[in-house]
């Protein structure tokens, strides 16, 4: 049993239908990554997984349990944090009061405490910035603070979205290295990412949407070496 399983959900915008059966599944400790264009589905996918939108119809089941029932803040509990796409820090907060938030339903300041400290080791920009208005912040450091702040909720699974949208190249490549630091450290990964290249060298399985629908699945060598893929989203003729 994996995971994570997503059974043909079909989910709508008002009349607009943006998942039009979409069926994947996340093994433990993987990384999975969901490419596409603009408008292909993948932030909604993320959003029906972590209950911030309810599919029309099919199923998704989390450590074998229907998530149906739950709603979203309930799902942290279950084991699932998102890093939303556009980071949404709290900016009027510090980034220890941010991250503080991140274990809002923890109950062991000790613990807690200890969590926090290991996010200033993960990310020791934040450390640097420990007092500072979140808001005041360069992007970069708000991503490492979202993502920062995700962990918190000490997750079975991270739903991140765009986590390298905007950011500087060589950002970039201190993110996807800490995706890979988290994953090997026990967390299971869903990647949303417009930076197929990247994503692609870090995951293990990839899925391609195209208007609302899974149009490949395979292993992301495979993925790297599959024509259309190649043409599409790595910019090779």
């Amino acid at each position: 049993m994996a995971l994570l399983e997503v059974d043909n959900i079909h989910a709508y915008y008002g009349n607009i239908h943006a998942l039009k059966g979409i069926t994947l599944s996340v093994e433990e400790g993987e990384i999975v990554t969901l490419i596409g264009g603009n408008g292909a589905g993948k932030t909604t996918t993320l959003r029906t997984i972590c209950g911030l939108m309810k599919p029309r119809s099919g199923s998704i089941h989390f450590r074998g349990e229907d998530l149906y029932p739950y709603r979203a803040n309930q799902l942290v509990s279950k084991g699932i944090a998102m890093v939303p796409e556009g980071r949404g820090v709290f900016s009027k907060l510090t980034v220890t009061e941010n991250l503080e938030l991140g274990a809002f339903h923890r109950s062991n300041a000790a613990e807690i405490r200890h969590d926090v400290e290991n996010a200033f080791e993960l990310f020791p920009r934040l450390s640097e910035r420990k007092s500072q208005f979140a808001g005041t912040m360069s992007g970069g450091e708000q991503q490492m603070l979202a993502m920062a702040r995700a962990l918190m909720a000490r997750p079975k699974l991270l739903l991140l979205d765009e986590p390298s949208m905007g950011l500087a190249p060589v950002l970039v490549e201190t993110i996807f290295d800490t995706i890979e630091k988290i994953n090997r450290e026990g967390t299971t990964i869903l990647l949303v990412e417009q930076n197929a290249h990247m994503a692609l060298q870090i995951a293990h399985k990839g899925y391609v949407l195209q208007t609302g629908e899974i149009v490949l699945c395979d292993s992301c060598t495979a993925l790297q070496a599959d024509a259309m893929v190649q043409r599409a989203y790595l910019g090779i003729e």
